[in-house]
């Protein structure tokens, strides 16, 4: 069968695009397919770590997971990885390459062309079917020069495109209308088709707007999905799902959690599995709140912008917090850049991460840390240093701690010793993410901290159920064969 790909473009962030590729890829798997999930351009704080040693987007590895591959760096040849309010670093083809402010990205992005398209044409000679997903919408055609995510990347690679609208936002009407009147012709002429997410209730209610749209579009309607409760235990794409995480109190909980919401936080779905928990209250705390007094076990998170990101933390006053917290004889976790955090210094003398120099840390770990240009990424196997239970996560950062609570690991990674603890035991750190999807290890450490709480939860398992559940939900919504007849072969450079 000749490689054919389909674009999933939105009307605006957050329309439901990831998941639905997600959907479509376990879906199209299941009917036998060779399926290979592919963004152009990804901007994102949540990234995996391939086999290869490469990163992409987090949404992009569980697309694949869906598709039943493994991640691959030419899924998402360019991740942007945002570390102010506007600059980011640039990931090519899963390595970094630099990094740019808003205004020098804009300049530089249309020189990415060449590269984003050698992966999809790579990507493509091992599949029957690649499903592409769009950045942000077309609708921002003030961006549109040079444009590598969207309407400038289904020319190029000449893929039809599917519209996705957001009916929960409202104003589905006028984000569909309204994206197909603002675009060039030529970008018009790639779209084949629309499809509404996110219908709570009666979708015939929704009968009625279908002519409406299509009058006013000249496209037809390819389907209108219903809200999926599935797709609540599938790991949140960006740090707008960290919402989604703090439900409210857990009556009977035995364990209460205090995960703090810095400005640059990385690789969130570290805490995914214990949000799950039936007997662990997960609390997300915005800069603001203050640290409750009920709280067992303080996270803070990984980061990309670990000095900035301390210095956030002391404006909030999370740092008096966190000390007193761990006087009253509280535990802290630090994981990856919050590992750092916990320190005594973080020092960066080649200013990876904004200006050189060295900041003070919190001082509950005698550790130092110096950020270094090279940077680890990789998936790893661990054991738990107390009492060895097995487990697999991922490194993703710059930089290497040393310290004489080192002596303490918390794991032990491929036979070395990793991460820190505190010679009172109450403080633990390390680089590793993925920890806690590890369901024994998960079950086994927060035992430690308080009986009774952790439960049966099969954490993946409970994941792969979901993919499963949200492909059902897509092949009772949408016509797929319909979808399938839709993708045009791809041409592959000669």
């Amino acid at each position: 069968m000749r490689p054919r790909g389909l674009m999933i473009q939105g009307t605006s962030s957050n329309a439901g695009k990831s998941l639905l590729v997600a959907g479509l890829a376990r879906a199209f798997t299941l009917r036998g397919l060779n399926v290979r999930p592919f963004k152009p351009q990804n901007m994102s704080n949540n990234a995996a770590a391939t086999l290869e040693g490469a990163e992409i987007g987090r949404a992009q590895a569980l697309q694949a997971r869906a598709a039943k591959v493994a991640p691959h760096a030419d899924m998402n040849p360019v991740l942007l990885k945002p570390e102010s309010e506007r600059g980011s670093q640039l990931v090519l083809q899963g390595k970094v390459v630099g990094r740019f402010d808003a205004l020098a990205y804009q300049a530089k992005k249309a020189s990415l062309l060449p590269a984003v398209l050698e992966s999809f044409h790579r990507l493509a000679r091992s599949a029957d079917l690649v499903l592409v997903e769009g950045a942000g919408s077309p609708a921002e055609i003030n961006l549109r020069g040079g444009d590598i995510a969207n309407m400038g990347f289904a020319q190029a690679a000449a893929l039809p495109v599917i519209l996705l609208g957001d009916i929960e936002r409202g104003g589905v009407l006028a984000q569909l209308v309204g994206t197909v009147a603002l675009l060039e012709p030529a970008d018009r002429a790639c779209l084949v088709g629309w499809i509404v997410n996110k219908f709570r209730g009666d979708p015939t209610l929704f009968a009625s707007a279908v002519p409406i749209i299509e009058g006013h579009t000249g496209l037809p309607g390819l389907g209108v999905v219903a809200w999926c409760d599935a797709a609540a235990d599938l790991p949140k794409e960006d740090a707008l799902g960290l919402d989604e995480l703090a439900i409210g109190r857990k009556t009977g909980a035995r364990l209460r959690i205090a995960v703090l919401r810095l400005p640059r936080i990385a690789n969130f779905d570290d805490i995914e599995p214990l949000a799950m928990e039936e007997a662990v209250d997960l609390r997300i705390l915005d800069p603001g709140q203050a640290l409750p007094g009920d709280i067992d076990l303080v996270i803070l998170p990984g980061s990309k912008s670990t000095r900035g990101d301390l210095a956030a933390l002391r404006r909030a006053g999370w740092d008096i917090d966190i000390k007193a917290h761990h006087r009253r004889g509280g535990h802290v976790l630090g994981l990856c850049g919050g590992y750092q955090m916990l320190g005594r210094t973080i020092a960066d003398p080649l200013g990876l991460e904004g200006p050189a120099g060295s900041d003070p840390g919190l001082g509950l770990l005698a550790i130092d840390t110096v950020l270094e240009a090279t940077k680890t990424v990789m998936p790893r196997q661990a054991l738990d240093a107390e009492d060895g239970t097995p487990l697999q996560g991922y490194e993703i950062h710059l930089g290497s701690s040393n310290g004489p609570d080192r002596d303490r690991p918390m794991l032990v990674l491929e036979g070395r010793p990793e991460g820190a603890r505190s010679a009172d035991g109450r403080v633990f750190g390390t680089y590793l993410h993925g920890l806690f999807a590890n369901d024994r290890f998960r079950a086994r450490w927060l035992q430690r901290l308080a009986k009774g709480s952790a439960s049966e939860l099969a954490y993946e398992a409970r994941v792969e159920a979901a993919l499963d559940g949200l492909a059902a939900h897509l092949e009772r919504h949408l016509d797929l064969d319909r979808l399938l007849a839709l993708a045009s072969p791809i041409q592959q450079n000669s």
